[in-house]
């Protein structure tokens, strides 16, 4: 896996390097290391975008590709590598070998998001992600990470983890939603 264009809120212009290449960038930089020891950790501001690229290979090597969950968990969850603590899916590296290139997540930490799958962050809280592999297959190390998103000068809130309201809270979703189904087959029998 590969970070790119913490800080930043443009996307950036190039991918990382793919298969073999990426693995000795990785190398080269520590960047794994850190990875799995748990200490990378990335200052964002609001309004940044975090890039995610999963692994990528060009020539099919199935024992060897990674494939990885990856999850947003609180501290507990990071610390122990386990997303049952309070954590969710977020995304999934699952297409090594895709003939289009490496897949692309992106996050955007802002205060408010008009989308149902987003998420809202607060200035001066960390977030935590980790990864584990997908079940049926070798399994990898986890690899965490940390996200600091540094406080600006009119910060006024005060929330240690993503704000979870009926946009994105997967718990909170079950009544609206039945409501949402229910309502419109109700106006529906109503007009006929």
């Amino acid at each position: 896996m590969s970070l790119a264009g913490a800080g930043s809120t443009e996307a950036p212009s190039h991918p990382p390097p793919r298969g073999a290449d990426l693995a000795r960038a990785r190398g080269q930089t520590g960047f794994s290391r850190r990875f799995h020891r748990g200490d990378y950790t990335v200052e964002v501001s609001i309004n940044d975008y975090l890039d995610i690229y999963c692994p990528h290979y060009e020539e099919p090597l199935p024992e060897r590709m990674e494939r990885y969950v990856l999850y947003m968990v609180n501290y507990e969850g990071h610390a122990s590598c386990d997303h049952r603590q309070r954590g969710f899916k977020r995304w999934e590296c699952n297409r090594p070998d895709s003939p289009n290139g490496p897949l692309k997540f992106s996050e955007k930490f802002q205060l408010f998001t008009p989308f149902s799958l987003g998420f809202e962050f607060r200035p001066g809280h960390e977030y935590y992600y980790i990864s584990a592999s997908p079940p049926n297959t070798v399994d990898r190390p986890c690899l965490k990470l940390k996200v600091y998103v540094r406080p600006t000068n009119d910060s006024l809130y005060e929330s240690p983890e993503p704000i979870f309201t009926s946009n994105n809270s997967c718990c909170s979703l079950r009544v609206p939603h039945a409501v949402l189904v229910v309502v419109p087959v109700v106006w529906t029998l109503l007009a006929s």
